[in-house]
């Protein structure tokens, strides 16, 4: 009995151990569920702020804050009603959509092409050319605005939206290309090889090999490059000064804020329609979005 003794303390003490540990791991994974939780209301709380603004009539928005709908709910599609009939939401909204999936779409395919170009075709001039690549990054835009101002009303490009497209395309495709050729770059070359001996065109070998694997990282740079067209302002606001086209939503909207008479709440709906697109592309390609981006930090 008295030898059974120590090595029942022994598994009684292993077993307290066992128990504490189990018992901070769990303390843990709350505590970093709890802080998750925290971080997702407190990101979310703008929009759904902004959305209980949009559906509330107008008396109560101006006399009271927008939690006070969760104590007296009354709520009404009017708001909407009025964005899209008098505020002209629904049109500004179809431009923004013109100008945004065409930039997405071209910046997606140019990317992809140049940076295959720079990573398996020798040329002339290769490695000057990824040199002015990073340079380009580092250039703001803006200097170039009025030269460009100056050549779109000399070729009757200003008020168009493929200006537009030609603007952005042209000073996000540098970071495509950045983005694209640290991934493309990783590819095994073996791949390469047995394409080759199989007698794969170099078309052959883009089309079955490089687009395929590089599906992750071409639906990041497309979420990007569609957000960063979607929200600009800048741009849309001064290449279709003058034009006879409903300016985009973001123009619009801006133009809207100075405006009084309809109320918050009309300006709160066609807000809220704004960031709902992007907020839906984010939500529904969240995971091509992030195993592109760990794809790229991985492999790069």
């Amino acid at each position: 009995m008295s030898m059974a003794t120590p090595e029942i303390d022994h598994l009684s003490e292993s077993r307290v151990q066992g128990q504490a540990a189990r018992r901070t791991r769990q303390l843990k994974r709350l505590a970093l569920h709890v802080l998750i939780i925290g971080f997702l209301i407190f990101w979310f709380m703008p929009v759904l702020a902004l959305f209980v603004s949009s559906v509330r009539p107008q008396a109560d928005t101006a006399t009271s804050g927008w939690w006070m709908a969760f104590v007296r709910p009354l709520l009404s599609a009017q708001n909407y009603a009025m964005a899209i009939d008098q505020l002209n939401v629904g049109a500004s909204l179809a431009t923004s959509v013109a100008i945004a999936i065409p930039t997405t779409v071209l910046t997606v395919l140019l990317s992809v092409i140049g940076a295959y170009a720079l990573v398996r075709m020798n040329f002339a001039g290769r490695t000057s050319l990824s040199l002015i690549l990073v340079a380009l990054l580092v250039t703001p835009p803006q200097i170039t605005l009025v030269p460009l101002l100056k050549f779109y009303n000399s070729v009757g490009f200003s008020g168009t939206i493929p200006g537009i497209w030609l603007y952005q395309v042209g000073f996000t495709l540098p970071f495509g290309i950045f983005l694209m050729r640290g991934f493309i770059a990783s590819i095994p070359r073996d791949l390469y090889e047995s394409a080759s001996l199989d007698g794969a065109t170099e078309l052959r070998t883009f089309i079955s090999i490089v687009l395929p694997l590089s599906r992750p990282i071409m639906a990041s740079l497309g979420i990007m490059a569609f957000l960063w067209s979607w929200n600009d302002l800048l741009i849309p606001l001064l290449f279709m000064g003058g034009s006879a086209m409903s300016p985009p939503i973001t123009v619009n909207l801006a133009g809207l804020v100075g405006q009084t008479t309809q109320g918050q709440g009309p300006l709160m709906a066609a807000t809220f329609l704004s960031v709902l697109v992007p907020l839906i592309l984010i939500l529904s390609a969240q995971r091509y979005f992030v195993r592109g981006i760990l794809g790229g930090a991985v492999k790069g």
